[in-house]
């Protein structure tokens, strides 16, 4: 890492992810695989000012209009966030915790993996923030296909945790007893990843989880040292814990009868 973020190293970064090739799905060119967008069918901004709809799948000469417009963006931004967010407004102060206040200009499935990429320019402090906001607002961080979970564990003990977390999250970690309890709701879609790196302090968070997308998952629970909780945050209510998880105790499938409150 760098003593000072470099920003136009963090810029160039993205726009190699920009000049990527499109990968086609069964949905395309509604869903496509893509840095920058989730659909072929996009928005340029024209001379006159309106906005026009094209498949960049199907018009090179739109593709070629579309990228230079998203390069602009990331030539105008005045920080590594403002790289892969559209911010047309931000307070200055909130720049650490941009989580889920702004629209996301490169696709949450690419983050991480930009994250990774850009490393080598970002300063200790930086990163730190960058993967706290990232990691908030990727879909399944845990399953990454990038990373091993070795990979995802060196991000956060590499980190500043006071970097990460807010005033707020940081009081809340440190009131925390020296054993907490801590929950995980699986379903069969991340049903091998029950030892992973995200556990919730809420039951009923992870119950929902567990329920979700129709499935009937199981929540498991768990006990760990405080000491090997490496992050806490509140983003989206869902009071997440990141931890080493080597070190969960008492593992077990989560019982009906034994939901307790999170210990705060």
């Amino acid at each position: 890492m760098q003593k000072i973020t470099d920003l136009r190293g963090i810029k160039d970064t993205a726009k190699v992810f920009l000049h990527m090739n499109i990968e086609e799905t069964k949905f395309s060119p509604l869903v496509i695989k893509y840095p920058f967008t989730d659909s072929a069918m996009v928005c340029l901004s024209q001379i006159d000012g309106e906005i026009a709809f094209a498949n960049i799948m199907e018009d090179t000469k739109a593709f070629t209009l579309w990228r230079e417009q998203v390069e602009k963006q990331i030539d105008t931004a005045e920080d590594v966030f403002g790289v892969y967010h559209q911010v047309p407004e931000r307070n200055p102060a909130a720049k650490p915790f941009l989580r889920s206040k702004n629209t996301d200009l490169m696709t949450k499935s690419y983050l991480l993996a930009f994250l990774k990429y850009a490393e080598p320019y970002l300063s200790r402090e930086d990163f730190s923030k960058m993967l706290a906001d990232i990691w908030i607002r990727t879909e399944a961080p845990n399953l990454d296909p990038n990373f091993k979970q070795k990979e995802l564990l060196d991000l956060f003990r590499q980190s500043k945790q006071e970097g990460m977390m807010t005033e707020d999250e940081i009081e809340a970690l440190r009131s925390l007893p020296e054993t907490v309890s801590v929950y995980r709701g699986v379903t069969s879609y991340n049903a091998g990843k029950i030892k992973a790196l995200s556990w919730t302090l809420d039951r009923e968070v992870a119950q929902w989880f567990a329920n979700r997308f129709g499935e009937n998952g199981i929540v498991y629970e768990a006990e760990i040292s405080k000491e090997y909780i490496l992050a806490l945050f509140k983003g989206r209510n869902e009071w997440e814990v990141i931890v080493e998880p080597d070190h969960l105790l008492q593992l077990s499938e989560a019982l009906e009868e034994n939901m307790e409150e999170p210990q705060l």
